[in-house]
């Protein structure tokens, strides 16, 4: 399996985040990772990524433990644009070059040029959904073995989201998974392989997603707003 989660549990303070997760996913799937704000996605991804100590449990990331070996083979997109407005497209370029040794920089440059975007240009003069399109332009130039997309929809209009998902699904390496967090379902529920979802920390469903649609009669995001209505 690429990705294993055994019995992994994360607190802050007195209140349980993550409570006895499970899961195991293979190579070569666009998985959705489903659940409202605040229900312990991006604190598993964050888990995945090595960014917060477990409490209890164990991940394993093509049979690593999560450290530096597995960050070699995730490529992962956080919520939040974390990359530095001021400097240069071609600066920041050239410092993913350097610090991943799988960066494709000829496709960096392919991708942004598709969105006009110049060597010389700062992000500072782009817009949100630009900025989030250079991040994602990033990400998938990565030859990575899992791609973790924390809400790549998130704040951005329909137009940039149509381009997110297609520039997600014609980068990424044969054989390598994707793992999409979203609470967006309806925007992406037409490329995903398997479905997970997640309340209150817990795993509710990890099914096929054509399986599920036969199974239900109905589309994810109708079995979502079932399983999750108030």
């Amino acid at each position: 399996m690429l990705l294993e989660c055994k019995n992994v549990c994360k607190s802050y303070g007195r209140k349980e985040i993550l409570k006895d997760i499970n899961l195991s996913l293979p190579s070569g799937k666009i998985v959705g990772l489903l659940g409202k704000n605040g229900s312990g996605k991006t604190t598993l991804i964050k888990a995945i990524n090595g960014l917060l100590a477990l409490d209890k449990g164990e991940i394993l990331i093509d049979g690593k433990n999560v450290g530096v070996e597995s960050k070699k083979i995730i490529s992962y997109l956080p919520e939040r644009n974390y990359l530095n407005v001021h400097k240069k497209v071609k600066d920041i370029i050239d410092y993913f070059s350097d610090f991943y040794e799988d960066f494709d920089k000829e496709k960096a440059y392919k991708l942004l040029n598709n969105l006009n975007i110049k060597a010389e240009d700062k992000l500072v003069t782009m817009s949100k959904g630009m900025r989030e399109k250079v991040q994602l332009a990033l990400v998938m130039s990565r030859r990575a073995k899992l791609y973790i997309l924390d809400e790549p929809m998130g704040g951005v209009d329909p137009a940039t989201r149509d381009y997110i998902l297609d520039t997600i699904l014609n980068n990424f390496d044969d054989g390598a998974t994707i793992m999409m967090s979203t609470h967006l379902i309806s925007d992406i529920e037409r490329v995903l392989d398997e479905v997970i979802f997640i309340d209150d920390g817990k795993i509710t469903r990890c099914e096929d997603a054509d399986k599920l649609r036969k199974e239900t009669g109905k589309s994810i995001d109708e079995v979502f707003r079932e399983d999750f209505k108030c």
